[in-house]
């Protein structure tokens, strides 16, 4: 059974909240690396609107977002409240101090335009950063905790350069809702609640951290009590009357830096890092699937360009005719991922150092040769390597690091047509649990492979000074007939990928609605073992999966699928039942 949830209308703010009640959980096999465990299931329903439409990651964002948009602001500027709140209310998964990546789609001039706001490594930083005296690769705990994780955040920069371009309402006003919550409380989620308790031994490493997520008696604050944050009020009051000046220079830079370099494992953030800190424009990178174009953000986000990969392959065969219920249909997906994921260990980097064959990876001739090893049996295949996609390449190693599922998505919709996809991090749970004023720092430099090389050959996702670490941070907008039709995104760490993938081939192959596509159990592969969720289909499938030669693990697979669909009458959306996600409609 699927532990139930309830939402509990509290008349303090007449928002709802998540609030749990007995029930078996479900069985789990996570490794000790998953850092935002299930928290319940929920089923949510599919919101309806005629022209404006968000989904967030929390009841208090989506409704930040909402107010925005009926006051006549743009999609980015509700994006802005809406992330704003979450640094307040969902502060282990995003904030002012991580980064992101935001795909937007400008009405007016049938344009998209893709802006990464990737954290990035400080110039000091050594490409050993995460090997100890022997050369071997630290324990991932060891390396996250403190100050040697930390990358230059780019949230901010990323906020105020959208708002340039795109946004239309003042920006003073877009962070009214975070600071009015900050100052007069907000109610904690059972999933924060749930969160803070299961990271009591890390948190309390830091002293601020300890203060901010224990009460006077240090125990971790309790799902239901009303929490302030008077320092992230100050801090936002400063950025919306000051600009991002405010954060990348100062005494918050000052707070930052010092922070850093005082950790019991100190890192080499510097003022001229964040003074120096670029969101990067980058050319949108589409991929076509049967009809449709896939569109999203290219490197250093691995998630488009492996979604390219996988539709690709799969184009080669008809699931729609097989369904979503035939252990065939799983095979092509998982082994067209397990295909993929191998390329992206490979290959896939920051372009700004590293040449990615984007092109002759997503190469129709390169994608039918990958996609005949796929045909030549109807078992799993036995082995999975990267591809040659194109012959001059240099010599590279290929890498497993760890990326973690502490994560939001904001989708959106505006009265105008103007449509955003952003998903934002600070890598880990709590990221380096330092914490500054108020927010916590990221520890995005463990996105980095912690080996450098293997056996002299470099590795692509190498640390390196100013570089932007890989990312499977997947915001999409797919296209038809040259306009969006889907809005889609979630967190999830490198199970981004398989999360939007199933989405996509569930709205667009079996034909479902954006509620029923985001309420179907998980099935993915990245490389290792097809994990699965143990629930309706699944518990069917997995014997018929072992005995296509997978060896599979029922595990939890903790999406936050945000989903808006625009339909040629009505905008219709979805959160995902795994989360505390919220759709609404800003008509």
């Amino acid at each position: 059974m699927r532990p139930l949830l309830l939402f509990v209308m509290l008349a303090v703010t007449g928002l709802p909240v998540l609030a749990t009640t007995t029930a078996t959980p479900l069985s789990s096999a996570l490794s000790t690396f998953a850092p935002e465990s299930a928290t319940g299931w929920i089923d949510k329903p599919l919101v309806s609107a005629k022209k404006a439409m968000v989904v967030t990651a929390n009841p208090y964002a989506s409704q930040a977002a909402q107010h925005i948009l009926q006051q006549g602001g743009s999609a980015v500027d509700a994006m802005i409240a809406a992330q704003a709140v979450l640094t307040l209310v969902e502060p282990q998964s995003s904030g002012l101090g991580g980064g992101g990546f935001m795909v937007y789609w400008q009405q007016q001039h049938a344009r998209l335009t893709t802006l990464d706001g990737r954290e990035t490594a400080p110039m000091a930083a050594p490409d050993d950063l995460f090997l100890d005296k022997n050369q071997q690769p630290l324990a991932f705990f060891d390396a996250v905790v403190g100050g040697r994780s930390v990358g230059t955040p780019g949230t901010v920069m990323l906020m105020w350069q959208a708002h340039q371009r795109f946004g239309k309402l003042e920006w003073q006003t877009l962070f009214a809702s975070a600071i009015r919550l900050a100052n007069d409380g907000f109610i904690v989620s059972p999933r924060l609640a749930h969160l803070i308790a299961r990271d009591q031994e890390h948190l309390a490493k830091d002293a601020d951290s300890q203060r901010y997520f224990f009460n006077e008696q240090g125990k971790p604050l309790a799902a239901g009590s009303i929490h302030t944050n008077p320092k992230l009020a100050k801090v936002l009051t400063q950025i919306s009357v000051n600009g991002p000046s405010a954060f990348y220079e100062g005494p918050i830079a000052n707070a930052m830096v010092d922070k850093v370099a005082q950790a019991k494992t100190p890192g080499y953030l510097s003022l001229t890092d964040l003074s120096r800190y670029q969101v990067k424009e980058r050319p949108a990178l589409c991929a076509p699937y049967r009809q449709y174009q896939i569109c999203g953000m290219g490197p250093p986000s691995s998630g488009t360009l492996a979604l390219g990969q996988i539709l690709g392959i799969l184009s080669h065969s008809n699931l729609a005719t097989l369904g979503p219920n035939a252990p065939q249909s799983w095979r092509l997906i998982a082994d067209a991922s397990r295909l993929a994921f191998a390329d992206r260990n490979h290959y896939v980097a920051d372009s700004d150092f590293v040449s990615v064959p984007v092109a002759g990876l997503l190469a129709p001739k390169y994608l039918a040769k990958r996609a005949q090893l796929l045909n030549q049996s109807h078992q799993a295949l036995a082995t999975v390597s990267p591809g040659v996609p194109a012959p001059t390449l240099g010599r590279l190693a290929s890498d497993t690091s760890i990326e973690f599922p502490s994560t939001t998505h904001i989708s959106i919709v505006d009265g105008e047509g103007n449509a955003l996809s952003m998903t934002s991090t600070i890598e880990n749970g709590f990221g380096s649990r330092l914490m500054v004023h108020g927010f916590l720092l990221n520890n995005e430099l463990t996105d980095f492979a912690f080996r450098p090389s293997v056996n002299g050959v470099p590795v692509a996702n190498r640390l390196e000074p100013g570089k932007r670490p890989r990312s499977s941070m997947t915001p999409t907008i797919v296209m038809q007939d040259d306009k969006p039709l889907l809005i889609v995104g979630s967190p999830g760490g490198s199970s981004i990928i398989g999360y939007v993938l199933h989405s996509l081939i569930n709205i667009l192959d079996w034909g479902m609605t954006a509620q029923q596509a985001v309420h179907q159990p998980h099935v993915l592969h990245r490389g290792s073992v097809l994990e699965m969720e143990p629930q309706g289909r699944n518990l069917a499938l997995q014997p018929a999966m072992e005995a296509l030669g997978f060896s599979t693990r029922f595990t939890e697979l903790n999406s936050g699928l945000h989903v808006i669909m625009l339909n040629p009458d009505q905008i219709t959306a979805a959160a995902d039942p795994r989360r505390e996600g919220t759709a609404l409609a800003a008509d």
